[in-house]
């Protein structure tokens, strides 16, 4: 009778990997907390550093770590977002006050800063967009438990919102879509285009971004009852701290 082949070995560094990981899963490693270091490992174990290493590049690959230049590696732990595609756009929520953030965090802690507010003269794909150049932008950075999670651009058309909440950094209750429904021209209709890609130099600073971090890249246009285009917003997602939820019928 033939004999099943015997599997091979898990390699060492892996089997280090995957108790630092199930200590960091159970909390007993918890965010923030400095891993055991090379040195730390090698005496431990009984392995050369380039082993070691690979096994703290396990945890670093998987989003569970981070390296800090000169200090060490550190947990990496951060409960997702769970970014509902519909029920947070719900004229339910801004139309009675709520921030769209309210249905992410669902009571987590949530700030927004670097708000910046500009008159410009709007790119190409935006201007198609909005049908003419002149935009206000309201840029914005969102952190949720003090980490940064998402940095936000969006174009109005300049004649429309002159002069109105919108163009001033705290909107009101509701926000820009309340305002906007202030306006007389309340978003009916949302249409979102999803991708990743790797994060440009400036996103990985604003996001603080481990290295090989990818992002999640949505453009978001809305529009009124009458099909008039309102707001383009260009979000950049730190792809590791959200889980996107979208519901739809058969």
């Amino acid at each position: 009778m033939q004999q099943s082949p015997v599997p091979p070995e898990t390699p060492i560094y892996r089997r280090i990997a995957d108790g630092l990981r199930e200590a960091i899963l159970s909390g007993e490693l918890r965010d923030g907390d400095r891993l055991p270091g090379e040195n730390a490992l090698m005496a431990q174990y009984g392995i050369a550093r380039a082993t070691a290493r690979q096994a703290l590049s396990v945890l670093i690959n998987e989003g569970l770590a981070v390296p800090k230049r000169g200090s060490g590696v550190y947990v990496r732990r951060f409960r997702p977002i769970r970014r509902h595609g519909s029920r947070r756009l719900s004229r339910e929520h801004w139309g009675q006050g709520q921030a769209i953030w309210e249905s992410d965090t669902r009571g987590r802690p949530y700030t927004v800063d670097e708000v910046q507010l500009d008159r410009e003269t709007a790119e190409e794909d935006v201007t198609r967009v909005l049908g003419g150049p002149e935009v206000w932008v309201r840029r914005r950075r969102y952190s949720v438990d003090g980490r940064p999670v998402q940095l936000s651009v969006s174009y109005f058309p300049a004649g429309l919102v002159e002069g109105t909440a919108i163009v001033q950094e705290d909107t009101g209750p509701g926000g820009v879509y309340a305002r906007l429904g202030d306006l007389g021209h309340a978003p009916a209709h949302f249409t979102e285009e999803v991708r990743a890609r790797m994060p440009h130099p400036h996103e990985t600073v604003q996001l603080d971004l481990p290295a090989g971090t990818p992002v999640i890249a949505i453009m978001r246009t809305a529009y009124t009852s009458a099909g008039v285009p309102v707001e383009v917003n260009e979000m950049v997602l730190d792809s590791a701290s959200y889980v996107l939820q979208y519901d739809f019928d058969a």
